[in-house]
């Protein structure tokens, strides 16, 4: 059996708090107070926050700099019937952001608003991120008065300079980094400048948006919650931008959850169907892993704008019609990244696995998929991993990379080898020449100054628990702590050195896993593992032998032992309700 491709170091979280405290004054769980305090809740105030979100959880749009001086140019355009374009971009942040500032600024159109506001969204291949010269020629020569950007924009002063020369007013909502010279707009609406007030930080642009949208319906209608149901859209978008879900990101998700799942929309609702998810068991998982990647497949695979025509479709039949080609292309999406994610297993299995950062060449690989590919490499390696494709103008890239690593700071130490490059720590693209390949290859491997603890995955376990300390209750619990995602991560529990009485393959080509496991106070649970069947057998093989691998599955006299990472659950089925564990990660107990 070959080594494991990753060295895992499992380390117990050990914060401290007044945990009887907690469990007293909000009526939780020893175990729920403590993932709580290990998510850095420690205050009543951010405690019943976090318990109960709320519309009051939610800042004044008005703090936010430029948001009203924004709100009133727009007012007055429309008063003017003055023509206004949105410029998003092709992403489910940028698309949903477009949805979100088309809806309102037509609603508070008093007429003509279809030809009044219009938008455009950037090419990925043919245009790149965010506004760019060809969509401000189009709007000069389309008689636009006002360009209003949203998810981007912020890295744009030249063609900010270019609009305002032909007259236009440029208005610009984003979320992204500043630069270091700013766009000389009519407008910045973005919380991430110094001097904005706005006390949230971490906003999405489809977010910044709704902030927006609320302000155009109080100056039309004088009602800002009139946006309200926009939040939903705000939602999606903050957890496929994987935006951190703490504070007001955390009310948007939990309030535009709740909202989803009794949505009025049919291109949402249609979504849903195609996808075979019940409204009702919506969670934010679907909103990245299911809802996102057909938002996003658009972009990657054809165009961005059927994303918006999905959420603006006004009947059942259309809906579903859309939704289905949304689905298809993530089809084709998802299959065309698994191709590329096996060719670059091969490649890295083939010649690489000494190499400290993987760099893979794939040249028949749509651009687009690069940076999802590298981001599964590195899933797999922990390690920094760039993926390269062929393009019209020479190689385009995209890495992904591991704590301790700056992706921005490496490729910078490698910038004369490159035409193009940008980004930050943990996530850049670039382009450069076909003949820099190897030489790029071989200085980062050269500068990474990585070592092998480097490399080493680090697992953050929020609570050692006992089978025994399970229960349905306590899996109903958890689910307050939801929406879980960035920086409000599922919470990780451990058991050390779980007998194991039974093992049975599921699943149609038998490549998962069903046990029985027993804790040392003798309480059995039935555990699934959904991860490599065949590696997990091979292992289970070298570590205990074939006598008490039949003992598994013959689910008697087993003396095999595992310790596990795992996640309680309740598995519903023929009417039957069954506490059980997802089994995570696992280490098997050889001495």
């Amino acid at each position: 059996m070959k080594e494991r491709l990753v060295k895992e170091r499992w380390m117990v979280k050990n914060r401290s708090a007044d945990f009887a405290s907690i469990c007293t004054k909000f009526g939780v769980s020893g175990v729920a107070a403590r993932l709580m305090v290990n998510r850095g809740l420690t205050e009543e105030g951010e405690i019943e926050a976090y318990l109960h979100p709320s519309l009051s959880s939610l800042h004044p749009a008005a703090l936010l700099k430029d948001a009203e001086k924004a709100a009133d140019i727009l007012a007055a355009r429309l008063a003017e019937r003055k023509k206004i374009r949105i410029i998003g971009d092709y992403d489910v942040d940028g698309v949903t952001a477009v949805y979100i500032l088309l809806t309102a600024l037509r609603e508070c159109s008093r007429e003509g608003a279809d030809e009044l506001v219009s938008y455009a969204i950037p090419d990925r291949v043919r245009d790149g991120y965010g506004i760019n010269d060809r969509l401000v020629e189009e709007a000069i020569a389309d008689g636009v008065d006002t360009i209003l950007t949203c998810d981007n924009g912020i890295a744009a002063p030249e063609q900010t300079a270019a609009a305002k020369a032909h007259g236009l007013t440029v208005l610009i909502t984003d979320h992204h980094e500043l630069q270091e010279i700013l766009p000389d707009a009519d407008a910045i609406v973005n919380p991430k400048q110094p001097d904005c007030t706005y006390p949230y930080k971490g906003l999405c642009g489809a977010a910044i948006a709704f902030k927006l949208a609320g302000l155009l319906y109080q100056r039309r209608f004088g009602d800002e919650r009139r946006a309200e149901k926009l939040l939903p859209f705000a939602a999606v978008a903050t957890v496929c931008d994987v935006m951190e879900l703490t504070g007001e990101n955390r009310a948007i998700v939990s309030l535009g959850l709740a909202m989803l799942r009794s949505a009025e929309n049919p291109g949402i609702r249609a979504l849903m169907k195609v996808n075979g998810i019940s409204p009702e068991q919506l969670s934010a998982y679907h909103l990245g892993f299911v809802l996102g990647p057909c938002l996003n497949a658009t972009g990657r695979l054809s165009e961005a704008v059927r994303g918006v025509q999905l959420l603006q479709a006004d009947d059942e039949e259309e809906a579903e019609r859309l939704a289905q080609e949304l689905k298809s292309l993530n089809d084709l999406r998802k299959q065309m990244t698994v191709q590329g994610v096996e060719e670059s297993i091969r490649q890295v299995e083939e010649g690489m696995l000494e190499d400290m950062v993987l760099v893979v060449f794939l040249p028949e690989c749509h651009e687009s998929l690069a940076g999802i590919v590298a981001g599964r490499l590195r899933e797999r390696y922990n390690r920094p991993t760039l993926v390269i494709t062929r393009s019209e103008d020479g190689l385009k890239g995209s890495g992904r990379s591991v704590e301790g690593y700056s992706m921005f700071e490496k490729l910078t130490e490698c910038k004369d080898l490159l035409s193009r490059y940008g980004g930050h720590p943990m996530a850049a693209g670039f382009s450069l020449p076909e003949e820099n390949l190897p030489v790029l290859r071989r200085q980062l491997n050269e500068r990474c100054g990585l070592t092998e603890e480097d490399l080493t995955l680090k697992i953050s376990i929020d609570a050692v628990l006992a089978l025994s300390g399970l229960s349905e209750e306590l899996v109903n619990e958890l689910k307050l702590l939801e929406p879980f995602g960035r920086a409000n991560e599922k919470p990780v529990f451990a058991e050390r050195g779980l007998l194991v009485r039974r093992m049975t393959p599921i699943g149609k080509q038998r490549r998962m896993f069903r046990f029985l496991v027993e804790d040392a106070y003798g309480r059995q649970l039935d555990a699934v593992y959904f991860g490599d069947a065949e590696e997990m057998e091979q292992e289970l093989l070298a570590s205990f032998g074939e006598e008490e691998i039949r003992k598994m599955y013959q689910g008697g006299g087993s003396s095999a032992r595992m310790s596990v990472i795992y996640y309680p659950t309740v598995n519903e089925f023929g009417g039957r309700r069954t506490l059980e564990i997802v089994i995570q990660r696992y280490q098997l107990c050889t001495q």
